[in-house]
Parts: structure tokens; sequence; C-alpha cells
């Protein structure tokens, strides 16, 4: 603890005036330390001179430092020369000292010798966020590890631990002639009814895993390890993070939170009103609702975000206001409050230091507000009051009560859904009036009844303005059949009101997403704020997310995880086009990016888990080399995989583990692990489909050949349509230096190094073959209409294998390099029938017109046209320039 620079004496002796004429408890501490104030009237502020820990017994070492810091601490503070940050920061360490001193006295009196490993101290509350009180107690959870601490020969560690616990509260608690140390609370731990004062630190997990409440959740925020054996309080937290930090959020924890607080203001109801007698900490607009809005939007956001995860209040408002969770206005506001408010607590505890939150009344007050330097009680007053208000109006919006009910009067409710704006008033009730029937399992219990009610009103104004009520309606009631629950998304929409109006417009429009969110419903959670419109990360970044587990997570936990995160930035994607805040061609690029890293994330994970048995084939690697628009790295949400594995190496090698395998074999078993890990459906949801028909000799060949036997094949067998493939393949999987190699043949191959064929007649054949053979589905289909994708995809990848030029595997880069052998437009249609290829297969994957207008409305502004109309003409165009280029160039 770090002595602070000089005060100028006129300023340290009119702090201890001050504090003497008063303060009772600090006039007792200056009489009883006259050579510390001495030195304290001086300006020298001896912070760590005074919490040292002298000779003789701990007890008394103890207290006496903790009297000779009050002092010290209490005259920096009302000096100015500590802010609140350096008191709190003061007080909260030397609490951290004191009770790491008591825990090793406790051990050491017990077993002599012993080291002080096995038993832990857990803070929570201020003390745990480094926010200590001038006279608080502190809320510990004492932790002992069974098999490391000490105990007495035939002493069960339970009852050792308990004995230990016991004597720390001893040791900081007992009053004597020389005061105490620390009040301590140890009701904080599980079931403190009924459990004992230490607590098994496995036992501890378990409950934190399966039993803890909504506020235990809160209250672990500000944990952290404070004494005794760090490296036991550190493995505790490091388990329970999960609890703590839950990625897919329970909305009820938070509504459970923002009720504690109502319930506090109902029980404490007299410290409610400012003024004279107001409890600064939980009384309306005080202390406990600056931490409370700091700790509901960590909850909320903290899963997803690790740099949310602080403890300090102040700390915690600045970090979210920097991501963008909170207002910054509210952000500055909320600080300043609190430490207004905090600095006046310390005066009110520096008078008796007794554990209270309340302003006093009368003269007392007026002593309060002469302590902290102002005239008199009034003007205590009229500093404060500001402060106290806008906290109350920051936090009254978190905690408005719920919207009014729906009426369960079947006539009543027909009138307000009328007055909502619904076409079908009679049919919205009769659906609503099954829901609280309890139509569907997800709506029997007490519990979901009543989330349905919290919510309706709600649900019913975001459908009633939703784009497309009815279907928003009818696909709403599809999501309540399929669930296995809805209290969730319920309680989710109660907490965040403004995600039922991008519900209702997903249901309105995008049938795709509604099947997703009906087998997902916490996909919900991912759009919570603001980043789920933001572009997904680089690949890189995406797989880093994708493998980051839990220690000691399994294959299929790690599969699973990878899985959920794939789900999650598909189902963004896709809503980032109904909002209308995302181009189509971005999206589809970040689609690509997503089942980039994916294959990277699952492939790896499955190499992994398959060398445990197998081994490594020696001086080869698994390799997989992505095509169509997997290879040009832009799909749409409905795109398939298409997928070549190959391997490097001998052939006639031998994998070198427990179980070894030939490397043929070795790698076709591998491959249809790591399809399966792609394509195969779990709880987490389906993901690709994966298509490896495009490999040599198709369905008919193995599923995995040696880069030998690729290359070979592509110069000596493929035909036109395999290398017309190969002009968008990509290597997506295996080493730097494979990929390379792979890259390299391909180039070789695209140059020249192949087999002659004459690719137009080829082209021209085969694409007269999938025209008869698999027509468009609908007048919007932009793939396979003439004029439509195939088409310029054919024209494309034709002129690139007979001019040898023109390469790459983004489509409309080719188009851009190809240059005067396409004719102009051909970039821009390719544009637009991405674009509405991308949009269609979200919000008509059947490709006919769509028959709401709003739905309409939303292709023409996800393609940048004013109407339908346009849309149309413009579609219409593209196809006419699209279809005369092919023509073109197949008839030469």
């Amino acid at each position: 603890m770090d002595d602070i620079a000089r005060i100028a004496p006129a300023v340290a002796k009119n702090a201890i005036d001050r504090a003497r004429d008063n303060a009772p408890f600090l006039a007792m501490l200056i009489d009883r330390e006259p050579d510390l104030t001495a030195t304290l009237a001086t300006g020298a502020l001896p912070l760590g001179e005074a919490a040292a820990f002298g000779e003789g017994p701990v007890s008394q070492s103890l207290r006496l430092a903790r009297r000779r810091l009050a002092l010290a601490a209490a005259v920096g503070d009302l000096s100015g020369a500590l802010d609140l940050t350096a008191v709190t920061r003061v007080l909260s360490d030397f609490a951290d000292a004191a009770l790491d001193r008591a825990i090793r006295a406790a051990i050491e009196e017990r077993t002599p010798g012993a080291a002080p490993v096995g038993f832990a101290a857990i803070a929570l509350g201020k003390q745990g966020s480094r926010e200590l009180n001038y006279s608080s107690d502190i809320d510990p959870i004492l932790l002992f590890d069974p098999e490391t601490l000490p105990t007495k020969p035939r002493e069960e560690p339970i009852d050792a631990a308990v004995r230990i616990g016991r004597r720390v509260v001893e040791l900081l608690q007992a009053r004597d002639g020389d005061g105490y140390v620390l009040r301590i609370d140890l009701r904080l731990r599980p079931s403190p009814e009924v459990t004992p004062i230490a607590i098994p630190v496995e036992a501890a997990i378990t409950y934190y895993e399966s039993q803890a409440l909504p506020w235990e959740r809160a209250a672990f925020i500000r944990a952290r390890a404070c004494g005794g054996d760090m490296a036991l309080g550190t493995r505790f937290l490091d388990a329970i993070r999960p609890f703590v930090w839950r990625r897919s959020l329970d909305f009820g924890a938070i509504g459970e939170i923002v009720d504690i607080t109502r319930r506090i203001r109902d029980h404490h109801s007299q410290g409610q009103a400012f003024g004279p007698g107001y409890d600064l900490k939980r009384g309306r607009g005080g202390i406990r609702e600056v931490e409370f809005f700091a700790q509901i939007h960590q909850l909320i956001h903290g899963g997803r975000d690790p740099a949310l995860r602080v403890g300090n209040t102040r700390e915690a408002l600045a970090a979210l206001a920097v991501a963008g969770r909170i207002d910054p206005g509210d952000a500055q506001a909320l600080t300043a409050a609190y430490e207004a408010l905090r600095t006046i607590e310390h005066r009110v505890q520096m008078i008796d230091d007794r554990q209270t939150h309340h302003l006093p009344i009368g003269d007392a007050l007026d002593r309060v507000a002469r302590l902290d330097g102002r005239a008199d009680g009034a003007a205590l007053l009229d500093h404060l009051r500001p402060h106290v208000e806008r906290v109350a109006a920051i936090f009254d919006v978190l905690a408005a009560p719920a919207d009014t009910a729906l009426s369960s009067d079947p006539a009543k409710l027909v009138e307000q859904l009328t007055a909502a704006g619904f076409a079908d008033a009679e049919g919205a009730a009769t659906r609503i009036g099954a829901w609280r029937s309890g139509r569907y399992p997800a709506l029997r219990s007490p519990a979901a009844k009543a989330a349905l009610e919290a919510v309706l009103p709600g649900i019913v104004a975001a459908v009633a303005d939703a784009p497309v009520p009815q279907a928003a309606l009818q696909r709403f009631d599809t999501l309540l059949e399929r669930l296995p629950s809805a209290i969730n998304i319920f309680r989710l929409l109660e907490a965040r009101p403004a995600l039922a109006n991008l519900l209702a417009a997903v249901l309105s429009h995008a049938p795709t997403l509604a099947d997703e969110l009906s087998r997902r419903p916490d996909l919900l959670d991912g759009l919570i704020d603001a980043t789920a419109f933001e572009p997904v990360g680089d690949v890189a970044e995406l797989v880093a997310e994708m493998a980051t587990v839990e220690r000691g997570a399994d294959y299929q936990a790690r599969l699973d995880h990878a899985r959920r995160v794939v789900g999650d930035k598909r189902f963004a994607l896709g809503t980032q086009i109904v909002a209308g805040v995302a181009d189509p061609l971005a999206v589809s690029a970040g689609y690509g990016r997503v089942a980039e890293a994916a294959i990277e994330a699952l492939a790896a994970a499955t190499v992994a888990e398959f060398t445990v048995a197998h081994g490594r084939v020696p001086d080869s690697e698994f390799v997989i080399l992505a095509l169509g628009r997997m290879g040009g790295g832009e799909l749409t949400h409905a795109s398939d995989l298409d997928l070549i594995y190959l391997f490097t190496g001998d052939f006639a090698a031998e994998s070198d583990g427990a179980k070894p395998l030939g490397a043929p074999l070795y790698y076709n078993r591998l491959a249809q692990r790591v399809t399966a890990a792609l394509s195969v459906a779990t709880a987490a949801g389906p993901l690709y489909s994966v298509d490896t028909r495009l490999r040599p000799s198709g369905a008919q060949g193995p599923l995995v050949v040696s880069l030998d036997s690729f290359a070979r094949y592509q110069r000596e067998e493929a035909w036109t349509w395999e290398h017309m493939a190969l002009t968008r393949a990509r290597p997506v999987f295996g080493s730097a230096p494979a990929r390379a190699a792979l890259a390299a043949e391909i180039e070789a191959v695209l140059a020249g190094a192949r087999k002659p064929h004459d690719v137009v007649i080829d082209a021209a054949n085969m694409r007269a073959e999938m025209a008869a053979h698999k027509p468009p589905a609908g007048p919007l289909d932009a793939k396979l209409l003439p004029g439509g994708l195939v088409d310029l995809e054919f024209a494309v990848h034709t002129l690139q294998l007979e001019h040898r030029t023109g390469f790459d595997p983004r489509l409309g880069r080719a188009i851009e390099l190809l240059g005067p052998l396409l004719p102009p437009g051909m970039v821009a249609a390719h544009d637009l029938l991405t674009r509405l290829l991308v949009t269609l297969r979200l919000v008509a994957p059947d490709t006919q017109e769509p028959e709401a207008a709003a739905t309409r409305a939303l292709i023409a502004r996800a393609l940048g046209y004013e109407d339908w109309t346009a849309v149309l003409a413009g579609f219409a165009t593209a196809r006419q320039e699209v279809r005369a280029a092919w023509l073109g160039v197949s008839n030469g």
C-alpha cells in the first residue's frame, strides 16, 4: 500500500478539525493515535505504515492496523488527497490482507508448520469489486479442498474447515479493547441455512452449476479470490464462469434481479423519498440502482463480450458505454451519481463507525454536511438531489412495469385487437385464446402462461405493425407449436421489447429463418444488441470463436459449440437482409466466411479426435478443396458445400497410432467423419449439405484421393465440365505448403496442362442437358432461368478455359479479369442476379413472386430499386444481357 503525496498542512489540519468536531468515532481515533495524528497534521499520509501488521498477537496487530488505517484513510478522504477510487481501494486491499492473515493464523494455530493451502476466501460484493465502504462488512465465501487442507490426526476435513472458518471470524469480528477488524457476513454461501460455514470446493461448483438462483449470478460478477489458497480460489471461479457468463441468456434471471430492486423499494419504503432519512444505498435513485443497472447489462452482454466482465461498478459502466451497450450520457451520469452518493455514504459511516446508509435528520444531517465541507444539511441535499433524480429516471426505464394486459373477455379482446390495427381481429383473438388455453405443450405450465401474459401486449403491438401481420401471426403460432418450452423466449421479448418488432419482421418475410428459430429459440439472443447487424469477422476470428470451448470439453461438445456459432452467425446474417441493414453481396460473402471457418474448425477437431486412435500418416496430411459457390466464397443461406477431399504423401504409407490404417483407408474414414461433422443435424441444428460428387470419377470414385492422383486425373482424364468446376476451386483446409502445392497444380491445369477438348461444344451440350433435366423452379429463379447465373457461369468458364485467362474463384472478379472478352454490363448483371438469389433464398425460396407488397418492397430495397416494377424490369434486362452473352460464347 503506497503512501500518497503530501497534503498542504493547512488542508490536513482542516480535515482533522472537521473530523474531531463532527465525527465522534474519528475524534476517538485522533485521541488514541496521537503520533499518527501529528504526522497527518504535517501533510504526510503514511497509508502503508498505518496498515502494516505489527508484532505481537495476531488479533491485536490486526485491530491496531485497522484503527490506524481508518484514521489515515479518513483524513486522506476529507482532505481531498484520496478520491473515491483510492479510498475504496485502500479499504479493500486492507480487508484482503486481514482476511488472508487471519486464514494463515488459523491454520498455523491448529497445525503448526503446515502450508496454508486447501482453504480459500472468495470476495463478493464491494470487497470483490474493490469498492469497500468506510464501515462495511465483508461477504466472503469460504471454500476448502478436502485433499489438501491441513488437518489434525483423525480429524475429518469438514470439521477442520469449519473450525478454521470460525477462528477466522473470531480473529476479525470479535470486539475487545482495541475494537474489531471487519464485520463478516457468511450468508451469501450456497444454502446458508443448511450448509456449514466452509464448503467443499467440488460441492460448491456442483451447486452453482445446477441449483443456484439468479441473484447469485449477479453476485459473482464481482467475485474474486482474496485470501488463503489463491490457486484453489481461482480454480473455483474458473469452474463456475459458465454459470455467471452465459452465452445464451435466461432473461427470466434479469427479470428476477429487477424484481429484487422493486421489492427493495417496497420493503424500504421509508427511505425511498429523497430528503432527511433517505437511504443512500437502497432508496429510489440510490447506490444499489446504479450497481444493478450495470450488472443487468453485464449479464445480458458479458457472455458474448469478455471485455464487459469487470467487477468495479464505474469501470463496468465505462466498458458498457464503449461497447455501445448503454448510452454514454447515462454512463457518465450514473458514474457521477455513484461517486457523489458513495462519498456521502462514507461521511455518514465516519460519524460512529456504523454500517448505516441513511442520511440522518435534524442536527445530525448538518454534522454530516459539515464533515463533507458544506454549510448545512440543506446544502448537502441540494448537492445530492440532481444525482438521485437522474439515477431514478434511468433505472425506472429498466424496471418499468409491464404493459397493460390484454383482456380475457373475447369481445373486449377483439376490440383491443381492432384498435391495434388487425384486419382480422376475430381470427387473431381466436389464436390468442388458443394460446391461453394451453393448446401447445410449451404453453401449459403456470409459469409459461404467466410469461405469455406478460409479453402478449408487446407481441400484439409488434405483429399489428408487422409488414405482413397475418403471416407473422401464423408463423408465431407455428413457432409456439414446435417449442418444447416458451418461457425463455417470452422473457427475452419482455426484457427487450424492441426485439418483438424485429421478430415480427422475420416471421413476416423469412420462413427459412422462422423455421430455424422454432428449432433454436436461443437464436433470438444473438439479436439483443447492434453487433448482430455488423459484418461477421474474418475467417481467423470466426475459427477462434468456434474453437473456444470450456477446458476439458470432449469432441462432441466441440462440434456442438462450433455448430451453435455457425447457426448464430447464419441467422444473424439472414436477419440483416430482412432488417435492410446489409447489402446481400456482403451477406453472401459473410456466409462464405462462416462456412470456411466451420470447415477449418470442425475438420481440425475431427482430425485431432481421429488421431487419438489411429495416429497420423507420416509425411502426409488431409487437404480440402472447395468448388462452386463455396470456392468463390459467396454463399446463400441454403447453399451446400461442394468439396473434394485429398491427401498428400505416399499412397502406401500407414498411420502410426494404436490402431494403424493404410493411408487410403485412413483418409477415407477421416473424410467420412469430417462430412458427418459438417452435415449431421444435432440439437445444435443442421449445418450444411456436403456434395462430394465433383471428385475424380464422381460418385463411382473413392471419397478421398491423393494429391498426385488428383493431379494426374485432372491432366489426363478429366472432362470439360470438371475443368470448368476447377475454375472456382480453392483450398480451404490444410497446411500452407499443402494448399500452395494444390493451388499450383490447379493453376497448371487451367493454364493448359490438360487433355485437349472442344470446350465450346462441350459447354453448349452440357448447358442444354442441364436445361432439359433441371428446369427453373419459378419466375424469379435467378440461377436456372435463361439468362440467369448458370448461363453467366457457363459463359465465364468457357472463356476462361478457351483463352486460359481471367482465373479467379470469385465469379464477379473473374468477369472483371476477362474484360473485353465479355460484353459490357456483365458485372452489374452478376451483382443483381446474386443479390436476388441471396435474398430470395430467405424470403421466397420457391422463387415465386411474393403476394405481400411488403415482401416485394423488401426485395426491391435489397436490390437497390425503388419498387417492384423496377425490380422486374431490371431482372429482365440483366437476363437478356446475360443470355446474349452466353449465346455469343456458345455459338462461337
